[in-house]
């Protein structure tokens, strides 16, 4: 059976954790910073963990990820 190809761009926009969670970057972060309370950009900082329906989406985008 022939090796089957990972996304690209999965492998650059989402990381597995140990536990098997899918991380990404925060939602609503690109533009439209000035109608934001600093409190919301505080808030949209780092990465936070993906829902599980869509992360089973995800995984199968990433065939060969260590953990998942």
């Amino acid at each position: 059976m022939p090796k089957l190809k990972s996304k690209s761009s999965a492998k650059k926009r989402f990381k597995i954790s140990a536990t098997g969670k899918v991380l990404t970057a925060q939602a609503g972060k690109r533009h439209g910073m000035i109608k934001r309370t600093n409190s919301q950009i505080r808030k949209l900082r780092g990465t936070t963990t993906m829902s599980k329906q869509d992360s089973k989406i995800v995984k199968s985008y990433m065939p060969y990820s260590l953990r998942g």
